[in-house]
C-alpha cells in the first residue's frame, strides 16, 4: 500500500506548479487485491475552494487493509466504523 500524504491542486500556482491539495492517490498492489479504481474519476470542475473532492475516505481503506489483509480483530481496528470497501 502506499499513498501520498497530500494531494494537488487542479489550478496552476504562481511558479507554474500546484499547491498541496486535500484528494491524494492511493495504490494497493499484491495478489489478494482484487484490482480496479475504487470511487470515481473526480471533476476537475466541481471544486472544494479550488481542491478534489475526494470520493473514498482513506479511513475506508485503511479498515479494510487491517481487518481484510492484515486479519486485526474489527473491535481493535481504528477506524472500523467506516465501510469497507470489497478490494481485498
Amino acid at each position: 500500500m502506499t499513498f501520498s500524504e497530500f494531494g494537488r491542486t487542479v489550478k496552476e500556482n504562481g511558479s507554474q506548479g500546484t499547491d498541496n491539495g486535500t484528494a491524494e492517490p492511493l495504490f494497493l498492489i499484491g495478489g489478494r487485491v482484487s484490482g480496479g479504481l475504487y470511487g470515481s474519476y473526480p471533476s476537475l470542475t466541481d471544486l472544494d475552494s479550488g481542491d478534489l473532492k475526494f470520493n473514498v475516505d482513506f479511513r475506508q481503506v485503511y479498515a479494510t487493509v487491517l481487518q481484510d489483509w492484515l486479519g486485526a480483530d474489527p473491535s481493535q481496528v481504528p477506524y472500523s466504523q467506516y465501510q469497507k470497501l470489497s478490494m481485498i
